[in-house]
Formats: C-alpha cells, structure tokens, sequence
C-alpha cells in the first residue's frame, strides 16, 4: 500500500502562512534544496489542495523558475499531480488531474495501488481532511527558527486529540529542524 507523507513548513510558533498570507520568511537554501530534490526522488505522486495548487501551478512551470531552479522545476512539473478541488474543472498544469468528489474513497482507491509514496506540500485544508479519515501515514514538519506572532495555524481545523511517534529528526545549518512522524495510537 502506498504511504501519504504531508510535508509542511512552520514557524516556531505553528504558523505556516504569515499574517497576510505571506512565507517569505520561509529559510530555503542548498541544503534545504537538496532535501527536497531527495524528497521530490522518494515520491510518485503530488497530492494539492485547490489554493495551493494554483500558487504552485503559477509558479514552477514559468521559464524563471525553469531557469532559477532546473532540477526541482522538472521534478515539480513532470511527477503526476492530483489536486482536490470542489470548484476546478479544468486545470493546465502538465500530468496533473483533478479530484472534484469523494475525495477520502478516491485517495483510499489510489492508496491501495502499488506504487511509491504520495506527498501533500502545503495544503493544510486538505491534510485536515485526510488528517481526520487515517490516510496519512507521516508527517514531516519542518520548524523555521522565526517566530511569527500571527497567521495560520498549521492544524487548524483539528478537533481532537493527535497522537504522533517521531521517528527522527533532521537539524539544518539554517536552523530549520525536520521532524519527522508516524500517527500514533
């Protein structure tokens, strides 16, 4: 069966979108890319929700990122994408298709398929819903050493209790530290 891992950036202080909706404050540098060239490796599929996907569908198949950022681009543009949406229909961003309905039973159906891991980058709308049907199967949060003071919280919609296992750590030469986890019971 297929893992789902949901990969997200934060502050300290569990926010992954500024006041304003901003993450310029997010620490990305060579070692921060490497990761995720590594990461982008580990996967199969990348899972969006409908606002994400458009800033990230507005963003890596442009020729600045192509040029900026060669090998994360052509990961990011050639991997199958599925975004889930109630209100696309259509959408251009090369491999990608959209789920509009029974998001849970479509992801289970995907799941129960061979293949490698799916990620959802981002998407915190989308993780709450998964979050509350048990399709992730990791967490990966990585804390940006800045406290924000305000914004969105990285959980918000969560209702009860979540019991997680960290598996590992990873420390950064940025100050960003990965942690990494498994739903625990």
């Amino acid at each position: 069966m297929r893992k789902v891992i949901f990969f997200m950036l934060t502050s300290l202080d569990g926010f992954f979108e500024g006041p304003n909706g901003d993450i310029n404050w997010h620490r990305v540098d060579d070692e921060f890319n490497e990761f995720a060239i590594a990461q982008l490796n580990a996967v199969e599929i990348l899972l969006f929700g409908r606002v994400t996907y458009e800033m990230m569908a507005s963003y890596w198949p442009t020729p600045e990122a192509i040029a900026s950022d060669p090998v994360i681009a052509g990961k990011m543009n050639s991997l199958p994408k599925i975004v889930y949406s109630k209100t696309l229909s259509y959408v251009e961003w090369q491999n990608t298709r959209v789920i509009n309905k029974n998001f849970v039973e479509e992801t289970w159906m995907i799941k129960r398929q061979p293949g490698r891991e799916m990620i959802i980058f981002g998407s915190s709308d989308l993780a709450v819903t998964f979050i509350d049907n048990h399709l992730i199967d990791e967490y990966r949060i990585m804390i940006n050493p800045i406290v924000l003071g305000g914004g969105k919280s990285l959980f918000k919609g969560i209702h009860k209790i979540l019991n997680l296992n960290l598996l590992k750590t990873k420390t950064f030469k940025s100050g960003n530290v990965l942690l990494f986890y498994e739903p625990g019971k």
